[in-house]
């Protein structure tokens, strides 16, 4: 038959044995990324309170930021074609007053 399975030479083979650790009771109980679970109602609105209040003043910054650079980059592109269409109607207006100046009889 066959011989017991030798595992590879690099393999890491665990040699300890590790045991859950115990829940305190004492303190308020966490999840997994270290936020509190048992609140008081009261603190709990506190903490919603502030966080929203923190959220309202970035999304203000953010939004202030990002709508300064779509401006700047509409602003940028449209630049040219302003220029163009200035640039024709003082064409047409100096043409049109310079018409109406030589249609004019002299005295």
């Amino acid at each position: 038959m066959s011989s017991p399975s030798v595992p590879p030479r690099f393999v890491p083979t665990l040699t300890e044995v590790v045991q859950p650790a115990l829940r305190s009771t004492a303190g308020p109980a966490l999840n997994k990324s270290g936020v509190l679970l048992a609140l008081s109602p009261e603190r709990e609105d506190e903490i919603v309170h502030r966080v929203l209040q923190r959220i309202d003043l970035m999304l203000e910054r953010r939004l202030r930021e990002t709508v300064k650079q779509v401006i700047l980059a509409h602003t940028q592109t449209l630049a040219p074609r302003l220029r163009e269409e200035i640039e024709l109607v003082v064409r047409q207006c100096v043409n049109d007053a310079f018409e109406q100046e030589l249609a004019q009889p002299r005295l």
